[in-house]
């Protein structure tokens, strides 16, 4: 199914045609890791700025890349991956080829397991965005990722944030608090993981040289002083991250291996 509707679906070759492309590959892989901005994925690569902005124009127009412009600096833009719809686009490529070329997901292991991995969330006031991807990822890897958030300015849990979880996704965050990064500053963890751009750019060096990585997510407590208006808001958010965390669990757990 398009996703959008206003840009035509794209076929296996034109997607291995797009993607295919040396330059279009790297991007795709360093947005894969982390959202990044043009003269960052510049020093990556190793390209100049307009070949890497003429590729990312086409990576934009096929939808398999978005851009937004910095809360950190309204100069500067993020491009963010859409994981969803290449990974729909594989899939279909794939079953053109053999209809036996299919991807099949292998649910998490059910038995008690030790976590194998840690990850800590960043965001300005851990009310909402950190405190809901901590809670994702403990209640989606069964606690074999230990997940942890804290904020820069720490503010009170926002009530609609434990709402929409509960409601939502049947996720109790009663039992969280909100902290100060500076309480994790002599723990080591395998990723770090930035969710506002105000914060990335005041983001602390962490023992043991962990994974940096960046999720550009507007706050969604900015939508709006009420309830009301600021449901919906961190109602498209919670979605947003349970995305990006299934994606990023991925990459920490061991899966097992396919019949």
């Amino acid at each position: 199914m398009n996703t959008y509707p206003d840009v035509p679906d794209l076929g296996p070759t034109d997607l291995l045609q797009l993607v295919g492309h040396p330059v279009r590959w790297r991007l795709l892989g360093e947005l894969a890791r982390s959202d990044r901005m043009v003269h960052e994925l510049t020093g990556l690569i190793g390209e100049p700025q307009n070949l890497v902005s003429y590729h990312l124009g086409k990576l934009r127009d096929a939808r398999l890349v978005s851009a937004q412009r910095s809360s950190a600096d309204r100069r500067d833009a993020y491009y963010t991956i859409d994981l969803t719809r290449i990974s729909n686009l594989w899939l279909s490529t794939g079953k053109a080829i053999h209809p036996g070329l299919i991807l099949s997901a292998h649910p998490p292991r059910s038995e008690a397991r030790p976590a194998t991995a840690s990850v800590l969330f960043l965001c300005t006031g851990n009310s909402a965005r950190s405190q809901m991807a901590e809670a994702f990822v403990r209640a989606l890897s069964g606690g074999v990722v230990d997940a942890y958030s804290a904020g820069s300015h720490p503010k009170p849990l926002h009530r609609n944030a434990l709402r929409v979880m509960k409601d939502e996704y049947g996720i109790d965050m009663s039992s969280q608090a909100s902290k100060h990064l500076g309480v994790f500053a002599d723990q080591c963890f395998d990723s770090v993981i930035s969710l506002c751009d105000r914060v990335r750019e005041v983001c602390p060096r962490f023992p043991g040289d962990p994974d940096a990585i960046h999720w550009s997510t507007r706050n969604p407590a900015d939508a709006g002083a009420d309830d009301n208006a600021s449901y919906p808001a961190i109602q498209q958010t919670a979605a947003e991250l349970q995305i990006r965390v299934g994606f990023l669990l991925a990459t920490l757990v061991d899966q097992p291996n396919a019949p």
